[in-house]
């Protein structure tokens, strides 16, 4: 039997929610050093205004847990999500992780599978685009990381009430991902399984081309993760 490997997004890390912090790291100190790799798909974090962000013992504490599941044998690849989508090199060396860009194609155990975060899908939902098109600009990122931390600090949770307040009025099937760009994705690549995050709707999902799996998001404590062991993937709740 060959060593699971590990999949999981959307934990939204933060001070404010002290059970999900828990669970992660009670996560990496047992489940995680099981796997031969780990790959953490987006919004590990609730947010990450750029890597100067380490040096909140907060958040430098949370990238030392997975630095040490690193260290016990397991290999660790991260994907930014829309909530930490600045997280780069010096995130990446104090993690001892390997950045993965959106999306990207593996083999594992016998299987091709594309790995996404997932909001790229989501393309009903056209100011979210058109957004997310401003915060992936190169120059757009320059600028921000260049500004000092304070501001960038307060510009961050000036988003993000904004997008609070924006997505009450949204249907919420725009939110969702679209059938068409998953089967685009799926047409045109030689995978034919898709693990995304992001939606916050985990399952299992039959389509035209091929398979997807939404993996859990993490709140109050409460989550999980998907797993592929002997070319099998299954959808685990925490602690069972």
């Amino acid at each position: 039997m060959t060593r699971p490997s590990y999949f999981i997004s959307d934990l939204h890390l933060s001070p404010n929610d002290e059970a999900t912090v828990l669970a992660f790291q009670q996560f990496m100190r047992t489940t995680a050093r099981e796997a031969e790799r780990l790959y953490i798909l987006g919004d590990l974090f609730e947010y990450w205004f750029g890597d100067d962000q380490l040096s909140d013992a907060f958040y430098a504490e949370q990238v030392e847990q997975i630095a040490a599941v690193a260290q016990s044998g397991v290999q660790v690849f991260f994907m930014a999500g829309n909530r930490d989508l600045l997280t780069k090199k010096r995130f990446a060396r104090a993690a001892q992780l390997t950045l993965l860009p959106d999306p990207t194609v593996i083999e594992l155990q016998g299987l091709k599978i594309i790995l996404a975060h997932g909001d790229l899908y989501c393309t009903d939902d056209i100011a979210y685009q058109r957004y997310r098109r401003i915060a992936h600009n190169r120059i757009v990122q320059f600028i921000w990381l260049n500004l000092p931390q304070k501001i960038r600090d307060k510009q961050i949770n000036k988003l993000r009430e904004k997008s609070k307040k924006a997505n009450q009025f949204k249907n919420k099937a725009i939110m969702d991902v679209n059938p068409a760009a998953i089967e685009t994705e799926l047409k045109r690549s030689p995978a034919k399984i898709l693990i995304h995050g992001h939606t916050h709707r985990p399952a299992q999902h039959q389509h035209d081309n091929g398979v997807r799996w939404v993996l859990p998001d993490w709140k109050d404590g409460v989550g999980g993760y998907l797993s592929c062991q002997d070319g099998q993937l299954k959808l685990n709740e925490l602690n069972k």
